[in-house]
């Protein structure tokens, strides 16, 4: 079985050597970093005064009203894919909801890029 790699697009590779070029800043400021995740199911989160699993099942449901009603926005796509990973605890797990929210974030940033790309008026 042969299988190839996704294209990345010019876009994508564009957000991707920025997102590279700032955890290479990150690194040079604070050396290798090697928290405890601090996530799960009923880890706090500051503010919300509620469990991770709770925040993420809202979080879902907004999301799913504002689709429904035509006002969905990145924040709302952006804070589920977030809450969601605050509330897995299992290392694999939560390894890919962290995938999904950098993956989120990318495509928001090619979004925001495209929408502000100056437009080639030509003479």
């Amino acid at each position: 079985m042969t299988t190839t790699a996704p294209a990345i697009t010019p876009a994508t590779a564009a957000v991707l050597a920025r997102i590279a070029a700032e955890r290479g800043r990150q690194d040079a400021l604070w050396g290798e970093q090697n928290h405890p995740d601090g996530t799960g199911p009923h880890a706090e989160l500051t503010g919300l005064l509620r469990r991770a699993a709770d925040a993420a099942h809202t979080a879902r449901f907004t999301t799913e009203i504002a689709r429904a009603e035509g006002r969905l926005t990145w924040l709302h796509i952006l804070r589920e894919e977030v809450y969601e990973a605050f509330a897995d605890a299992d290392p694999a797990a939560l390894t890919e909801e962290l995938i999904q929210v950098a993956a989120t974030a990318a495509c928001w940033a090619e979004a925001i890029d495209r929408r502000t790309r100056p437009t080639g008026g030509g003479a």
